[in-house]
C-alpha cells in the first residue's frame, strides 16, 4: 500500500478480538457473498477490478499479527489477494500465516462472483460495501457505465478515516449495566461431517409472496423467518423425546449503525436472543410469531444496546486484563466463549437485507446469495439476502443431518410461499443442481 508507515497498525475492535481469540486449526469465522451475474465471469476483469478496489478499503487489506499482549491488524503489501476458481466446500478456515497472510478471499465460477470474509475484518454491512464496489468496477472492467451512488465507494479517492474507525469505543458510555447470564438453549448439534465438508442448502423464494406471509402475522421478513426456524428447531428437539426440554434460542445479528451512527466499515454489530422455553407449555406457530415480533421490538433499544456496547468495552479497557500476555487470554477467551458464548444459542440467523445497487448494475445480476461459515459447535448455521424479488436463504453446516431445513422450507410452501432448492449435498439431481418444491 503505497505511502503506509512500516509501524502503522490497527486495534482489533470488540467483536475483532473474540473472532480472533477462538480461531483454530479446524474452525474460522468466516462467512462468504456471492452475486450470480447475467453473464458468464470473465476472471481477468475480476483481477484487475480486485486490484484497483483494494486499495481503497485499508482495513480490509491487512494481516493479523500477535503482539504480546493483543492481536493486532497490520498493513499487508503482498501481492493479491488473487481470484480462484471456485470450491465445491466454500468457507475453509484462515491460516494466519499461510497465503500471505490474506484474511479476505475471491472466487469465481460461471456466472458467480464470490467474496470470503474472516469476521474480525467486517460485519456484513462493511463487507457488502466492498463487495458493492468491486462488482461495479468489475463492470467497467468490460464496458459498462457504473456511477458511483446507491453505496458505491469512489476507488480514486482515498478512503475517509471514519471508515476505519473502532465504532464500539466511540459509543460507549462511561455508565455500565452489569450483565445478566442467558441460561442455556438447546444446542442442535448433530452428526459431525469430515473435516472441510461443509453441507449447504438455499432455498430460493418470491420476496413479495414472503412479506405477504410475514405481514399477515403482523411481522418482518427478519421476525417472520425467525420464528419458521425457532419451530423448526423445537420439532427436532421433540424427536429426540428428551425428559426435559430445554429453550430455544436464535442468535440474531443487528447492524447497530441505524441507531448509532458511524461510516465505519469494521464491526459494529450486537445480537438479540429470541427464545421460546416449550417447558412452558405448547405454543402455536402464530404465538411463536407473536413471541418474536415482541422480543425483537423490545430488545433492538438505543438505550439497551448501548449498555451492552458499554459492557464489552469496559472489559476490553480493563487495566488488569490489558497486562495479560495474549496466548493467556486468547485461551480465556476461547474457553468463556465454548462455555458461554455458544450455550445460550440453539443457532444463528442472520438477514443483512435488500442488496441494493444502482439502476446501471441492476441488468448485470440475477440474484445475491450469502453463507454464513460453519458454527463453533458441530450445528447449521442459517442466513439470508435479498435482490430484486429473491430473497435466498442458507442453511450451512458441518452435520450430516437436514432435519431442521426440511422442515424450515416444508413450512413455507404450507404457506403458499413457493421455494426452490439448491444445494451441493450430493442426491440423485447431481452436485448445485436445482430442484423445486418442498426441500426434502
Amino acid at each position: 500500500m503505497a505511502g503506509k508507515k512500516k509501524n502503522e497498525w490497527y486495534r482489533l475492535d470488540n467483536a475483532a478480538m473474540m473472532y480472533s481469540a477462538i480461531q483454530k486449526e479446524n474452525y474460522s469465522a468466516i462467512y462468504r457473498f456471492s452475486a450470480v451475474m447475467t453473464d458468464l465471469v470473465d476472471p481477468d476483469a475480476l483481477q484487475r477490478a480486485i486490484d484497483k478496489t483494494m486499495p481503497r478499503f485499508p482495513s480490509f487489506r491487512v494481516h493479523i499479527r500477535r503482539g504480546f499482549f493483543w492481536y493486532y491488524f497490520e498493513p499487508n503489501d503482498a501481492p493479491g489477494p488473487f481470484v480462484k476458481e471456485d470450491m465445491s466446500n466454500p468457507c475453509q478456515p484462515v491460516r494466519f500465516k499461510e497465503d500471505d497472510g490474506w484474511l479476505i478471499r475471491f472466487f469465481y465460477y460461471g456466472h458467480r462472483i464470490s467474496l470470503e470474509v474472516f469476521h474480525a475484518l467486517a460485519d456484513g454491512a462493511g463487507a457488502l460495501t466492498l463487495f458493492r464496489t468491486l462488482l461495479a468496477v468489475y463492470l467497467r472492467e468490460l464496458g459498462h457505465q457504473i456511477p458511483n451512488t446507491g453505496g458505491i465507494l469512489d476507488v480514486d479517492e482515498p478512503p475517509a478515516a471514519e471508515e476505519q474507525e473502532d465504532a464500539y469505543f466511540r459509543y460507549a458510555k462511561s455508565r455500565v449495566r452489569r450483565g445478566m447470564g442467558e441460561s442455556k438453549a438447546y444446542q442442535n448439534t448433530g452428526t459431525p461431517e469430515p473435516f472441510y465438508t461443509l453441507n449447504v442448502t438455499m432455498g430460493l423464494v418470491p420476496l413479495d409472496r414472503l412479506r405477504a406471509v410475514a405481514k399477515g402475522y403482523g411481522a418482518s421478513v427478519t421476525e417472520y423467518l425467525s420464528a419458521v426456524l425457532i419451530e423448526s428447531i423445537l420439532a427436532k428437539q421433540r424427536r429426540e423425546g428428551r425428559r426435559r426440554e430445554l429453550p430455544v434460542a436464535l442468535a440474531v445479528p443487528i447492524n447497530l449503525r441505524p441507531h448509532f451512527p458511524s461510516r465505519t466499515l469494521r464491526n459494529f454489530i450486537l445480537t438479540v436472543r429470541p427464545v421460546i422455553d416449550p417447558e412452558l407449555g405448547d405454543y402455536t406457530f402464530p404465538e411463536i410469531v407473536a413471541q418474536v415480533h415482541h422480543h425483537m421490538r423490545l430488545h433492538i433499544s438505543r438505550q439497551e444496546m448501548q449498555a451492552v456496547i458499554t459492557r464489552n468495552v469496559m472489559l476490553q479497557k480493563n487495566k488488569l486484563l490489558q497486562l495479560v500476555p495474549a496466548p493467556v487470554k486468547n485461551l480465556t477467551m476461547a474457553l468463556s466463549y465454548k462455555l458461554v458464548g455458544c450455550r445460550p444459542y440453539s443457532t444463528t440467523y442472520t438477514n443483512p437485507g435488500a442488496f441494493a445497487v444502482p439502476p446501471e448494475m441492476e441488468p448485470h445480476i440475477q440474484r445475491m446469495e450469502v453463507i454464513l461459515g460453519q458454527s463453533y459447535n458441530a450445528r447449521s448455521n442459517c442466513a439470508s439476502i435479498s435482490y430484486g424479488n429473491t430473497m435466498e436463504i442458507t442453511f450451512a453446516g458441518t452435520v450430516k443431518e437436514s432435519d431442521v431445513e426440511r422442515d424450515f422450507f416444508r413450512h413455507l410452501v404450507r404457506e403458499g410461499i413457493h421455494v426452490k432448492i439448491l444445494s451441493n449435498r450430493p442426491s440423485p439431481w447431481g452436485p448445485g443442481r436445482g430442484r423445486e418444491g418442498e426441500g426434502d
